[in-house]
């Protein structure tokens, strides 16, 4: 079974009142379709950068987040991780203020997951940013897990 690192964002939409902003309400929709259709045919994880993230703000909105992700496995944090991170900031591919994302690929990298899925398209689902943290990653000697939206991940299409 494919293994996906649920990023914050994700977990975010899931929770979220509806948006009245058109963009951000079909992220929502998208990612609760993914919920729905997709959860069950991958291994879902996250981190602790995971979990202090989606615990910050209002308490209300917290404890439903905390509730949503207390199924799913969480991978701890490691030397080897910690070193990716270093690695990638110190290569400036991404901003010092980005060290929670860079986090995120790390761990996710370092155990092996196959994919990272967030609504982060500045630093996470960005294909320039993706390319350059993947040749940190292949020099680091780990393969860096394909990141991508919920609605690229949303399934298969055969069209018979």
């Amino acid at each position: 079974m494919e293994t996906v690192y649920l990023e914050t964002t994700v977990i975010r939409y899931l929770v979220a009142s509806p948006s009245r902003d058109l963009v951000v309400a079909a992220h929502q929709q998208i990612s609760h379709d993914w919920w729905q259709f997709q959860r069950e045919r991958f291994r879902c994880v996250i981190s602790q950068v995971v979990i202090d993230e989606i615990a910050a703000g209002d308490e209300l909105e917290s404890r439903k987040r905390l509730e949503l992700v207390k199924s799913l496995d969480l991978l701890p944090a490691s030397p080897a991780a910690e070193a990716l991170v270093t690695a990638i900031v110190d290569a400036e591919v991404l901003p010092q203020k980005a060290v929670r994302d860079a986090a995120h690929i790390a761990v996710a990298t370092v155990h092996g997951v196959h994919y990272l899925l967030t609504w982060n398209c500045r630093h996470l689902a960005n294909a320039q940013v993706a390319s350059r943290v993947r040749r940190v990653c292949d020099r680091q000697g780990f393969a860096m897990p394909t990141i991508c939206t919920p609605e690229e991940l949303l399934g298969e299409v055969n069209d018979a």
